[in-house]
């Protein structure tokens, strides 16, 4: 997906080149990392430079599919073919968006989704409890253009509030738990059992199944996956979790009842919602019991300075925990090769002209993320109904439900 515009109505207009197979309107298909799912609605194929309506667009051309309405730049449809994906570094930093003293809030959650839209290096997280966005960053310089595309584009005046790093957690170890229908607390129509472990470094979020696809309807099964990737989001600390394999260990629901002379009776059959709102609780729980490492993101960087300079920058350096590997001397010129913290590289660079007479050179880009080991444990403001507090997640969501 190289393109997405919106409509006359405001209705969402994706452009795909399509690289194999046929895509036919009213197929379903699914499409980005996260396996979200839409139906295309209507098709135009591009041909000698203008777009006619088609019922499909085969490989090797360009069309324009409506229906999809979460669809994103960059996302491939159905089964990706990985040697033609991009992959991007992770952003490292994070910053809530202010809204100017003349700016409408909802002009500004509009233009942020627009924006985002546009571009696939911008992440946002709404937090609707506190009427907040958060927009995730690769630098300092970004928050510079996203503010001036605002301006200009969409005539939102915008500050930000202070960069924070965007760390990640991990399970440290494995735990299980499992709640069953109409037994003890469960306010839910559902029985749902998660085991969380640790996946491969860089594998992501791993769900697999310890029970029989057939042991109750698919759309369950979907929903508690679908959740379960939802609830990674947020993790004990507030990060999301990624790096792990959840398996589902038990399930079970309630079939479709029904009064005589009467129709479906939701309040004694289970329902996706039932396994949508049970499904955090049973997660967070063994994510509890396998416990969690928060990481932060650290650069890789390359400094080049004048070698009588060094006795200066190095405990600069140290100061904000950047780790010289390696050092070398080119006659008057030192060249350090290390890593440090994503959070401290804007600094750095704003001090190395002063530090070298002007004389520094300094490249970094993401290297890796490293178990926060200095001060505490940094926490992230959560936007959800927070399953890690039992009561005041089922006082939202039940209510909500019922």
């Amino acid at each position: 997906m190289f393109k997405v515009e919106r409509g006359l109505a405001g209705e969402k207009i994706a452009y795909a080149r399509m690289f194999s197979g046929t895509l036919r309107t009213r197929d379903r298909i699914t499409f980005g990392g996260s396996g979200q799912e839409g139906r295309v609605t209507a098709i135009s194929v591009f041909d000698h430079g203008t777009d006619t309506e088609s019922d499909a667009v085969p490989a090797g051309r360009i069309g324009r599919l409506r229906g999809l309405g979460d669809i994103r730049i960059g996302d491939s449809i159905g089964v990706p073919q990985k040697e033609l994906g991009h992959v991007f570094a992770p952003p490292t930093l994070e910053t809530v968006v202010v809204a100017g003293p003349d700016a409408d809030r909802r002009a500004l959650h509009l233009a942020l989704t627009r924006l985002a839209e546009q571009d696939p290096l911008i992440g946002l997280r709404h937090d609707e409890v506190r009427g907040e966005t958060a927009v995730s960053l690769y630098g300092e310089v970004q928050k510079e253009v996203i503010q001036a595309t605002l301006a200009d584009e969409f005539g939102v005046y915008v500050t930000f509030r202070e960069t924070t790093p965007l760390c990640i957690e991990r399970p440290v170890g494995t735990g299980s738990a499992v709640e069953f229908n109409k037994k003890d607390a469960n306010p839910f129509l559902a029985t749902v059992g998660l085991r969380v472990a640790p996946g491969p470094v860089g594998s992501g979020v791993r769900f697999e199944l310890e029970v029989e696809l057939g042991a109750m309807p698919y759309s369950f099964f979907k929903a508690v996956e679908d959740t379960v990737r939802e609830t990674l989001g947020q993790g004990l600390h507030g990060w999301r979790v990624t790096d792990c394999v959840v398996t589902m260990t038990h399930s079970g629901y309630s079939a479709r009842q029904s009064h005589a002379h009467q129709g479906f009776d939701k309040s004694m059959s289970s329902t996706g919602a039932d396994f949508r709102g049970l499904t955090p609780l049973v997660l967070v729980q063994a994510l509890r019991r396998a416990g969690s490492q928060v990481y932060e993101p650290l650069h890789r960087f390359r400094a080049e300075a004048p070698a009588d300079t060094l006795a200066a920058l190095l405990p600069v350096l140290a100061a904000v925990r950047a780790v010289p590997q390696t050092t070398e001397t080119h006659g008057s010129v030192c060249v350090l090769e290390g890593a440090v913290p994503a959070a401290q590289v804007h600094g750095l660079e704003r001090k190395l002209p002063g530090l070298t007479r002007g004389e520094g050179e300094w490249e970094s880009a993401f290297d890796h993320y490293a178990p926060v080991a200095h001060g505490a444990v940094p926490e992230r403001t959560r936007t959800d109904h927070n399953p890690l507090n039992r009561k005041e997640y089922l006082l939202h969501v039940t209510r909500r439900v019922s």
